[in-house]
Order: structure tokens, then sequence, then C-alpha cells
């Protein structure tokens, strides 16, 4: 089911008046109602995938337990990597079989030895790379003794299929999430207010700045042979802002909705595209599955603290798992690297924390400097988001290639009246995203300082030109991985 989608906007309201009117604030209720909603939410995609889900849910389940009750550390370790195997075991098998299938039988090839590789026709089950993260988190916090194993069932599953950040984050730690199915939840108004005006938002950046920027960006990059320098580059920034459109409007949408039933999820990106160099903008961009690298792979690695070989060792390591976690193709690989590249001078300079505080603080526009490393970071993650979107590493290198050509000082060869209207459109988005850089998202409003017919007019100017230039529903990017 898809946020932006009819059946959704049915679905939102019905389970919202059975949450707090049905339900009369019982807690066991509550979180049976929002088990049923969630595998309703995940089986409306296809209902067979329903029993990969619930059976990741009770191996962990059962596993936590396990880890209560083991007392040898042999025990804990082996209860651990079941837990391991069984969630990246699926992953692998889902996402990752024909991958290194296909893979294994090109190297034969290369070397002279032919073998015909076996595919097999197998469906990639919607989010899970997000609900196995999540679902790991659990067993690896409870297995450091940094959480306690839970016996609540109905709590454990609802937290695993919570429905708004189930197929596309954010990737929630155990450790924040499932103790606030525990708590009695009153309607706070406020917060759902404030839920409803980032859905809002949210909903804006799909499906008026991702979805008009994939039509252009699908365009040029589908036929990036026969365009111009300049044109390939302005395709190449249409992409960067369908991906952070449409990933960061999931993002909004899953925490504004959650927050419509008492819940507070973690922030999953923070306005990255003003970030002045590229650790910044890993501090700013999905946020969840950042943080979820860092604490559970990068720091047991040995994170920054050894020599210098260690240091380019674990960066890379970090960068090129995150490019593969993304899709089984060499282009996310690619990505990876180059963004271990761009990264590593930072850190063997010490200068990855350098940009820790807030973007031109108190000021309303940047000063020059800050205005350049805002270009430059955001040209060199466009220059990277090329390999994200190609098809295969021959076609990224010959898009940026083409890029680099005489041809990129010229005007682009297809402007038209239309598109004009839509970068104007990509403007005034950039504008209020600039404005509201400090906040928690671009609409979080202080109801005394502002006006409410302000207030309303704007969120009538989004939902006008939501109408007017959203098309036909499109899945969100994210689902794929």
């Amino acid at each position: 089911m898809l946020f932006n989608s009819i059946e959704f906007a049915k679905f939102l309201p019905i389970v919202f008046i059975l949450y707090w009117l049905v339900s009369k604030k019982d807690l066991k209720i509550q979180n049976t109602l929002l088990l049923i909603a969630s595998y309703i939410f995940y089986g409306w995609w296809d209902w067979r995938f329903l029993s990969l889900i619930a059976f990741s849910s009770f191996i962990d389940y059962f596993v936590g337990i396990g880890l209560s009750m083991a007392e040898k550390k042999r025990e804990r370790k082996l209860l651990l990597w079941i837990s391991i195997c069984v969630n990246l075991g699926f992953l692998g098998f889902f996402k990752y079989f024909n991958f290194f299938t296909e893979s294994f039988a090109d190297a034969f090839t290369l070397f002279g030895k032919p073998i015909e590789a076996s595919r097999l026709n197998i469906i990639l089950p919607v989010g899970i790379s997000f609900y196995t993260f999540q679902t790991l988190s659990y067993s690896i916090d409870v297995y450091r003794k940094k959480l306690e194993p839970t016996r609540n069932l109905i709590a454990f599953l609802a937290f695993v299929s919570f429905f708004p950040q189930l197929v596309a984050g954010p990737i929630e730690r155990a450790s924040n999430l499932l103790p606030q199915f525990y708590k009695k939840r009153e309607f706070d108004y406020n917060k759902a207010v404030d839920g409803l005006r980032q859905i809002l938002w949210g909903l804006f950046k799909k499906i008026v700045i991702a979805d008009n920027c994939a039509v252009y960006a699908n365009d040029i990059f589908n036929n990036y042979e026969i365009h111009s320098g300049s044109t390939l580059f302005l395709g190449a920034i249409f992409f960067a802002f369908q991906i952070y459109g449409d990933f960061s409007g999931y993002s909004d949408i899953a925490i504004g909705t959650s927050r419509l039933f008492g819940f507070n999820l973690m922030k999953n990106f923070s306005f990255p595209y003003f970030s002045r160099d590229i650790a910044e903008f890993w501090r700013r961009w999905h946020i969840s599955l950042s943080t979820w690298f860092r604490d559970y792979l990068y720091i047991p690695l040995g994170g920054s603290q050894g020599g210098i070989w260690m240091k380019v060792r674990n960066t890379f390591i970090i960068f090129l798992v995150s490019g593969f976690w993304h899709g089984a193709n060499w282009t996310f690989l690619a990505w990876g690297f180059l963004n271990a590249c761009y990264f590593l001078p930072l850190l063997l300079l010490n200068r990855n924390r350098k940009n820790t505080n807030a973007i031109a603080e108190g000021r309303v526009f940047p000063n020059m400097r800050e205005f350049v490393n805002i270009l430059s970071t955001f040209f060199i993650t466009t220059i990277a988001w090329v390999f994200f979107r190609a098809e295969t590493i021959y076609d990224a290198i010959a898009y940026i290639y083409g890029i680099f050509s005489p041809s990129l000082f010229s005007i682009p060869d297809v402007l038209t009246e239309r598109m004009l209207v839509k970068i104007g459109i990509l403007c005034f988005f950039i504008i209020v995203e600039w404005i509201r850089r400090n906040k928690e998202h671009a609409l979080e409003i202080n109801q005394v300082i502002a006006p409410k017919i302000l207030r309303w007019s704007f969120y009538f100017v989004l939902i006008a030109m939501i109408v007017v230039f959203g098309g036909a529903p499109q899945e969100f990017i994210y689902f794929q991985f």
C-alpha cells in the first residue's frame, strides 16, 4: 500500500478512529490493532510474504528470551548467530542470489571458461532490508545487555511490523521504539496536528518534487547518448532531488503518521543538501541507516581509533557495505566506493567533525565560504548519484564523461516552458527548506508566533500544488531496497 494512494487515504483514518475511539485506551487492544493494521498494510502488496516477516519476528523474539536465560558466553553467541544467520540468510537469498550467481558465471567467463548461470525468478519482498536490520538491532542489543528482552509477543510483533515505517524506514532501534509499545498512550492534539503538517510536507516532497523530477531524470538518463553535457548535468540534478524528495518525503510521512498514534520515530533526514562537506552530508542523510552501520559495524571493527590502515579499511568497509545494502548491482558498490574516497581525506586530516554546528546560525544567508562549500558538496554528491541511478558501471562512466564534455557550458537542449515551471517550483522548495533548516521538519510551526491566516494559506498553497502538479501515484524508490 502506497502512502500516496487512495487506498492509504482510506486506510489511515479508519485505523486512527479504531485506535483512539474503539480501543478505549486499552494498551493491549491498541497494540493488537496496530499489529493487525500493519499486517494488512504489508499484505496489501503481496500477502504471501507475511509469513516471512512473521517467521523473522518469532525467531528474534525467542532468541531474545533465550539470551535472557543463557549464562554461558558460548550459548549466547550461538543464539546471536542464529538471529544473524536467519535474518541475513533471508536477505541474502531474496536480494542477492541472482547477483552472486551471475557474477560467479561472469568471473569464469572472464578467464575463458564460460558457464551457464541459473537465474531464479525471485520476487524481492518490500522492505526486507529495513525490517531485517530493525530486528537485528534488537538481538544485538539484548546480547550486549543494553536492552532487556521482551516477553510481550504482541508488542514485539507490532514493533517489527509497525506500518508507518515498515517498508522504507526510518530503521528504528529496538531501544527507542519497542519501549513505546509498553507505555499507555494518550491522544495529544498538538502532536497529532504537527504530525499532519509533516505528512503534508512529505506528500509535497513526493508528489510535487520527486515525481516531477523523475519524469525529466528518467528521460535524460535513458537517452544520455544524445544529450549535451549541460543537459546531462541537469538530469543528474533532477535525480538528486528526485531521490531526496522521494525518500525524505517517505520518512516525513512515516514520522508524521506515527505521531498520530502517539509514537516518536527518529529523525531520518536533516536538510542534507545544505551540508558543507561530505561528512556532514552523511550525518544528515538517511540518519537511521548511517548510525546503524556506525554502531553495529564501524565501531565493532575499531572505528577510527586505530592506525591509518585501520581507518582506511573501516571507512571503505562501511561505505561498500552501505552501497551493497542498497542493491545487488555493481553500480551501488561503485557509489559506496566513491563516497568512501570523498570521506577518507576528511577522516585522515581529522576534519570529519568540523561542521557539526548549525548552518549559517543566526543569519539569513550563508557567508561566501559556506556557500561555496555547500555548492561543492552538492556537486560531488550529485556526481556520485549518477552511479546510483545508472543501470551499469559503463553507463555511469559514459554519463559522467558526457557531462564533462565541452557542451557542459551550452544551454540544455531539453528546456521547455513546462520544465521551467517545474524548476521554479524546485527553487521554491529549496527556499522553504533553507528558511526552516533548523527545525525538525519544514512545516514545524510555532502557532503562537505564526498567524493562523498565514499558516492556512500556506497549507492550501501546498495542497493546490499537489493537486495541480501531481500525476499518477508512483512507487517510492526505496521500496526496491
